[in-house]
């Protein structure tokens, strides 16, 4: 089945899970949607090449830039996947699912720079100081 990339607006709509998985990968649906949005300026308060983002990246030996011109290639998240298994470092499907089992295991506030990454978006500016008293 091909899911066809429906471009979001992240101002409105929230990005995939990343738990929800092509061709075995974690992350690679909420990249895309998140490099969808950024190419259209609709991806408010979400960051695409983030720590997150990285986290597939690294595994595979690319870059976010050679992501985002997969992502405009595409005609739907399989394409992503496709794309994904012939790019970069190789993996085997069992290096693809322990990966995408121990990211989707993992929790954001127990790896320090992801931690520090989610602070520092989150919780600072206005709405940080006036819900906590600091403005």
């Amino acid at each position: 089945m091909n899911t066809p990339i429906i471009d979001r607006d992240l101002t409105k709509q929230a990005p995939h899970s990343p738990r929800t998985r092509v061709a075995g990968f974690a992350i690679a649906d909420r990249a895309t949607d998140k490099c969808r949005a950024s190419l259209t300026g609709k991806q408010g308060e979400y960051h695409y090449d983030c720590p997150l983002d990285n986290m597939l990246f690294s595994f595979k030996g690319i870059t976010g830039g050679q992501f985002q011109t997969a992502v405009q290639a595409a005609k739907n998240y399989e394409d992503v996947g496709t794309w994904l298994l012939a790019n970069g470092t190789q993996k085997t499907l069992a290096e693809i699912k322990a990966w995408s089992d121990e990211v989707e295991a993992g929790s954001m506030m127990k790896n320090p720079e992801k931690r520090a990454y989610f602070d520092r978006v989150h919780f600072s500016g206005p709405v940080h100081e006036l819900v906590l008293g600091h403005g």
